[in-house]
């Protein structure tokens, strides 16, 4: 019994030891398993990222307006320049214009000294009036006289033919000696004689005879004379072949002038040009009929519109450049000058809505109008090939190839086949800006601050 009752008690002053053995070891337990599914849970998510298919950056092909325009340096440029000067040696008496001034078409722009030839120009018309006074005699005095003369001398050619015929009637009837009839024989010679000689001074005094002649060619001898002496007076006077502006002038009053120097240079009124050399890596991009906007340096708050006219059908070899020319539409801006440096943007390819990718996402070269992506196409890469049209800078409109909502991935390196996770990127980030403006540089264009179409 003493036993029997001591045992519990025994077993009551242990039960607290054991229990607290218990508490102790049961956090313990805890945490291996704790540390033990943390393991697993580490070693699922190891296998699970290597077996999951890496991310890539993916992008829509967006529509969006699209344009390229080309950016050059140009200059003014006159259609016509005309360089003014003398074609005798002269004096310089005045210079009536300076540069800049605008002159109209035949306006005075420099006179020579001119005494000399206004001397000759009055003796050449004191010829002419000689000439012509001798001519008018001719017609009026020496004709009438002539035809008179003729008619004198036929009138005693018949007197002396009838005397002749008296005479020999006489001598056969033996009232006179036949000595008779050799006198009024020498008599209708001598008349005969006079017939003749006014018979040439009469065809000689008519409208095609030699005095008439004579006197026609002195008198255009003398007119001619006039003419000469007249141009030589109007070579001392230069004016202008057109309406235009005075560019240089390089003569002063006093001055002695030689043929074949340049006085002046004129820009003659007309189409103002704008002309550029344009490196000729970019002349695919150029056609006759594109728009574009200009602005000078000298007034860059002054923008103005022009088109392109016309392409050189040759490159400067020296320079591989292409002469461009570009046409104002309207009236140039009075503020233009000649050679005036200008800045041209000229739109080379514009699209209202055009499906763009960047340039980074193609796969090899692209430099034709054929090219290849990469899509994500159920977890993989698959390498599709586009057609493309519009090119910029850093995008590319996309004409084939493409249907709407495709992932494009970002990275052209990634291998055809390869397994892959589409993260697709926001659209400002993928293409930029909406709408933007690519610009190429050609011919060494200056900077166009707020010039962007």
């Amino acid at each position: 019994m003493v036993q029997a009752w001591r045992e519990p008690v025994a077993l009551r002053r242990a039960t607290p030891r054991r229990m607290t053995d218990a508490v102790q070891a049961a956090p313990r337990r805890r945490l291996r398993w704790l540390w033990a599914a943390a393991l697993v849970l580490a070693v699922a998510g190891v296998v699970a990222a290597r077996l999951r298919p890496p991310e890539a950056d993916a992008l829509r092909p967006q529509a969006q307006p699209l344009t390229r325009t080309l950016q050059f340096s140009a200059r003014v440029q006159t259609p016509q320049r005309v360089d003014i000067g003398a074609t005798v040696t002269g004096r310089v008496a005045a210079v009536p214009v300076k540069e800049g001034d605008t002159v109209a078409a035949g306006a005075v722009l420099v006179r020579l000294e001119d005494d000399e030839a206004r001397a000759a120009l009055a003796q050449a018309e004191a010829a002419l009036q000689q000439a012509q006074a001798r001519r008018d005699s001719q017609r009026v005095v020496q004709r009438p006289a002539a035809d008179a003369a003729l008619d004198q001398a036929n009138a005693t050619l018949a007197t002396a033919e009838r005397d002749l015929a008296r005479s020999k009637e006489l001598v056969a009837q033996g009232f006179v000696s036949a000595a008779r009839i050799d006198e009024a024989q020498r008599a209708v010679d001598i008349a005969r004689a006079q017939r003749d000689s006014a018979r040439a001074a009469a065809a000689a005094q008519r409208e095609r005879g030699a005095e008439t002649v004579a006197a026609d060619a002195q008198l255009q001898a003398a007119q001619a004379a006039v003419q000469v002496a007249r141009a030589r007076l109007d070579q001392g006077v230069l004016r202008a072949p057109a309406a235009g502006r005075v560019l240089l002038r390089a003569v002063e009053p006093g001055q002695i002038v030689q043929p074949g120097r340049a006085l002046l240079t004129l820009g003659v009124d007309g189409p103002v040009e704008l002309v550029a050399l344009v490196d000729e890596r970019f002349l695919g991009q150029l056609q006759p009929g594109q728009p574009a906007s200009v602005v000078a340096d000298a007034f860059p708050r002054q923008p103005f519109d022009a088109t392109v006219q016309r392409l050189a059908p040759a490159v400067d070899a020296q320079r591989g450049a292409v002469d461009v020319r570009l046409r104002l539409p309207g009236a140039a801006p009075t503020f233009l000058r000649e050679d005036m440096t200008l800045s041209v943007e000229v739109v080379t390819g514009q699209r209202d809505a055009a499906r763009v990718l960047p340039l980074r996402v193609l796969r090899g070269a692209s430099d034709g109008d054929r090219a290849e992506v990469g899509i994500a196409d159920d977890g993989r890469v698959r390498v599709r090939p586009i057609k493309l049209g519009l090119r910029t800078l850093d995008r590319v409109e996309v004409l084939e190839g493409l249907a709407d909502g495709e992932l494009v991935l970002a990275d052209p390196g990634l291998a055809e086949g390869a397994r892959v996770r589409a993260r697709l990127l926001p659209e400002v980030q993928a293409l930029g800006a909406r709408g933007s403006v690519s610009r190429d540089m050609a011919g060494g264009a200056s900077p166009m601050a707020g010039f962007g179409r």
